[in-house]
């Protein structure tokens, strides 16, 4: 394969200090490469989102590094990496408050294009106007509009353009469709899929709805507790999930069929404490296969199948586990 765009080697995030820290992410390692989909999916408090911020330098990485096109990130200084995120743009949940409500249309999607300096006046708005027709949006209705006078669909198609207008190569979609109506959401998919082919994107979608994630990504990696568990091919991982929280995972996922029985991969317990995260394995206190050596050794990815990596001592037969698609 080639040379990766990303490449995200131990990202540690910690929040607070001495005994009130929080390793919002733990140790995350995982590469993509250009054009590739990356879906990177887990419960809410997993650190998906603060592993997405904290590859465009939103959050401050504790330890590790972020390499984007041979290019160490974590080094650079603020100023340094603000140029850089011409080529990093994020999508982020909430379309409506990522808009400045006092900004007309037309001016928030010429944005980046007034900050560097790029082309003229005409040039500009030229270009605006190409991007809006691109997401869907007529500019000569939406231009001279606010924010407050879209719906959230409209304002992601909006935030898409203002993206999209600083020629990035790779985006990172932070929940982007899990604020929005079903019938929205598969609109949108179904439009960044299609720019992706015609701009050439690289994207890391971050998400907790397991069926979109398995539509738009190459790839799946599953987080839990700040730590990846498994990584693989979208299709494999879904059919053949090896560690038993993607099994668990995948098995909440309601199927609109009463032929489909009741999955056996449930999971009992609550959630560990991110401030006092068990030893070894952060998964056993709710492992049916949690065994000794789970407390005492922390569980590497390691790939058991081709391109297929799992951070577990005792990995799951390939089991089936249906989902809707």
């Amino acid at each position: 394969m080639t040379k990766p765009l990303l490449s995200v080697n131990n990202l540690v995030v910690t929040y607070g200090a001495r005994k009130h820290a929080v390793q919002a992410v733990a140790g995350v390692s995982f590469e993509i490469f250009e054009g590739e989909t990356l879906g990177l999916v887990g419960e809410s408090g997993c650190g998906k989102s603060t592993t997405g911020r904290a590859i465009l330098q939103l959050e401050k990485v504790t330890s590790g590094s972020v390499t984007f096109d041979g290019e160490e990130l974590t080094s650079l200084s603020p100023g340094e990496m603000r140029t850089r995120r011409r080529k990093l743009q994020m999508l982020f949940q909430d379309p409506i408050s990522s808009l400045n409500p006092r900004r007309k249309i037309k001016h928030i999607v010429a944005e980046p294009l007034i900050i560097w300096k790029e082309g003229d006046d005409e040039s500009r708005s030229h270009l605006v106007d190409q991007m809006l027709l691109e997401v869907g949006i007529d500019p000569h209705l939406a231009g001279e509009r606010y924010p407050r006078e879209f719906s959230g669909g409209q304002c992601q198609r909006i935030s898409i353009a203002r993206s999209l207008v600083a020629n990035p190569r790779l985006l990172v979609c932070d929940e982007m469709v899990s604020a929005l109506d079903v019938s929205v959401q598969a609109q949108i998919i179904n439009l960044l899929s299609d720019l992706k082919v015609k701009h050439n994107l690289t994207l890391l979608f971050i998400a907790h709805d397991l069926a979109v994630v398995k539509n738009v990504s190459d790839r799946v990696a599953v987080m839990y507790l700040g730590r990846l568990c498994e990584l693989g091919p979208s299709d494999d991982l879904y059919a053949h999930p090896l560690h038993p929280y993607t099994a668990a995972l995948l098995s909440a996922a309601v199927v609109p069929d009463p032929t489909v029985g009741l999955s056996h991969h449930t999971l009992e317990g609550e959630p560990p404490s991110p401030i006092n995260p068990p030893s070894g394995c952060r998964f056993r206190t709710r492992c049916p296969k949690a065994e000794a050596r789970c407390a005492e050794e922390v569980p590497e990815l390691r790939e058991v199948r081709p391109g297929h990596q799992v951070a577990c001592h005792f990995p799951l037969e390939a089991v089936p586990v249906s989902i809707q698609s």
